[in-house]
């Protein structure tokens, strides 16, 4: 790959690459949506990665091309990156990664490149495509310019600078890109960032299947408005706990000025929350303020003209995921003779959670999972945001071949769109390793 990648370089570029950089996709094994809550996760970085070869040049521009034609090539000059939120096309994820590096050391005159990209990550998938893509650029923004940071460091910068795009992710998928290693899941928890080794059980396979729904975290706004309902139930749970509501951002917050368990927050969202949806104005006048504080001091740009919220649901499936991510931990560490069993039973646990509490399902991913059951999975969930993207399931080891060959007549063979995406629609996959830059020796 590395010298098919080379040989189209020097055809496009008419020089050679100096270096490459690589950044791994990630499968969330438990924990959705609760990064941005403040709450630790459990992915691992997957085999499918985002490949760049780059040259230096002394001008100031920023050439990009792709290996795959339906992406254009696009030129920028370094000293003027603009970043079209509207259209979340695959360069502007390449220049937030550019713009983080380049803030964060103040670089006036940043060096010109010359990059070609090359991706086996499926686009919108749930699998993190666009953070590998971040990533990948930070690091080769800072090779490029001669700077060096820590992994952590370069994880917290690529997730600040992925907001630029408009997505108000929570920093699971760009640090497992950097921290991950080969042969083990790592708990992820923030604030401090920092990654503890999970080792999986031997005798279980991952295995990811493609719903073929894509779906495009920055060009919805279902996943904003998830990120806002989960602040507005922080702000409600506070304020009716007497504490500073207004300094209250994400669900952890509370837990832990309130100095509780998981178990007794739940408690909580039943005993304040309501499961019927809030308005605006109720909202409003629970935390008396004014529509226009709202919207000016607490509501995002993309979610002004949103009219009502569900707080109960969304702050139940935060608190009780929490619980089964740490769960999940404590059983690969403790090894019992059911471990599969168990684990698999947090797994679908999160599924029923993200498909009736936070509503990020779709009936393609409904479906997949019940197919993955049926066929000998003993786990089975959604990972990634949502809406579309793929399931990850566990797998005895000793059924994977029988379980690929079902799911793939169940739900690839039986449909004449999906047919031609089968191959990469349904794999394996161990622990890979994160992020890393390569010279050729």
């Amino acid at each position: 790959r590395l010298q098919k990648l080379k040989e189209m370089f020097i055809s496009k570029f008419g020089s050679a690459p100096k270096f490459y950089v690589r950044a791994p996709g990630r499968v969330n094994l438990i924990g959705e949506h609760i990064d941005y809550c403040g709450y630790a996760v459990l992915p691992m970085a997957i085999e499918q990665d985002i490949l760049i070869a780059v040259e230096p040049v002394n001008t100031q521009v920023v050439q990009l091309a792709n290996t795959n034609s339906l992406y254009v090539d696009f030129s920028t000059s370094v000293n003027n990156i603009q970043i079209n939120k509207s259209k979340p096309q695959w360069h502007n994820y390449f220049l937030c990664g550019l713009k983080g590096i380049q803030e964060h050391f103040g670089l006036n005159n940043p060096t010109g490149m010359n990059c070609l990209l090359d991706g086996t990550i499926p686009p919108s998938s749930g699998l993190s495509s666009s953070s590998a893509l971040v990533c990948c650029a930070g690091l080769v923004t800072l090779r490029a310019n001669g700077k060096t940071l820590s992994k952590v460091e370069l994880a917290e910068i690529c997730t600040k600078s992925e907001h630029y795009i408009g997505t108000e992710g929570g920093g699971m998928d760009q640090s497992i890109s950097f921290l991950a290693e080969e042969g083990t899941a790592k708990l992820i928890e923030f604030s401090p960032l920092r990654a503890t080794d999970v080792r999986l059980p031997s005798g279980a396979a991952f295995v990811i299947a493609n719903s073929c729904v894509e779906m495009n975290k920055a060009a919805t706004s279902h996943y904003n408005i998830r990120v806002m309902e989960c602040r507005l139930a922080t702000k409600l749970l506070s304020k009716s706990k007497g504490l500073d509501w207004k300094k209250m951002l994400r669900l952890h917050d509370v837990q832990s000025k309130l100095g509780v368990s998981l178990e007794e927050m739940l408690t909580i969202v039943e005993e304040v929350l309501h499961p019927e949806p809030y308005s605006t104005e109720e909202i409003c006048k629970c935390l008396g303020i004014s529509l226009e504080e709202l919207r000016s001091q607490i509501l995002s740009q993309n979610t002004q003209d949103v009219s009502t919220f569900k707080l109960y649901q969304r702050a139940k499936h935060v608190y009780s995921e929490a619980a089964r991510v740490l769960e999940f931990k404590k059983i690969c560490n403790e090894a019992p003779a059911n471990a599969i069993q168990l684990l698999g039973e947090l797994m679908n646990q999160s599924y029923i959670s993200c498909r009736e509490m936070y509503e990020c399902s779709c009936p393609e991913l409904d479906r997949l999972v019940d197919i993955c059951l049926q066929f000998g999975a003993i786990g089975s969930r959604l990972t990634g945001a949502g809406w579309g993207g793929c399931t990850v399931s566990m797998v005895p080891a000793d059924k994977l071949n029988t379980f690929l060959k079902n799911v793939k007549k169940a739900y690839y063979q039986t449909d004449v769109q999906r047919l031609p995406l089968e191959n990469n629609s349904l794999f394996a996959t161990k622990p890979g390793r994160g992020a890393l830059v390569f010279v050729e020796a």
